[in-house]
């Protein structure tokens, strides 16, 4: 009996190291990256789900359009807790929405996810109007309008649209 209680302790302890390593992992990967998105044949940004990111267009310097029920229903807020710095591939800001909550920003640009990508390498906001035009957060960097190469049967991009570096 006491061989059975020792094996448990230290299976719980040994559960408890998995659970602090996994949280550990997942909080010191950064929070956005870039990915070569090959519809829009440029660099975007995505979160770390791999999702796009998108601002837009007349939401700068901390002028927020984006703020009703109706809105927030379809462009979701790439918050962070307050006090958090935003890490990533990319140089990031955070900004303070008129709610209180702290959003990450590129260049001075809120971002949000679209809630119809639905997997990594979904653009389906790219060019969304309303009061301004949504576009996917982007580094500017471009990819030679090509065609592709024939398909091999594997790939390396890691899923839907997108080709990490």
């Amino acid at each position: 009996m006491n061989r059975t209680l020792v094996y448990a302790v230290v299976g719980a302890i040994a559960a408890a190291c998995l659970v602090v390593a996994t949280a550990a992992s997942a909080a010191s990967a950064p929070l956005v990256r870039t990915a070569q998105n090959a519809q829009l044949r440029t660099t975007v940004l995505v979160d770390r789900n791999g999702h796009t990111l998108y601002d837009l267009s007349v939401e700068r310097k901390s002028r927020f359009i984006c703020t009703t029920k109706a809105c927030l229903a379809f462009w979701h807020p790439l918050v962070v807790a307050k006090g958090t710095k935003p890490t990533g591939q990319v140089a990031l800001s955070t900004i303070k929405r008129p709610d209180g909550s702290i959003q990450v920003a590129y260049k001075g640009a809120p971002l949000y996810t679209f809630v119809q990508d639905l997997k990594p390498g979904d653009v389906k906001g790219e060019g969304f109007k309303d009061v301004g035009v949504w576009h996917a957060a982007s580094t500017g960097a471009t990819t030679a309008k090509t065609a592709p190469a024939p398909s091999t049967g594997t790939t390396s991009s890691g899923g839907g649209g997108y080709t990490y570096p």
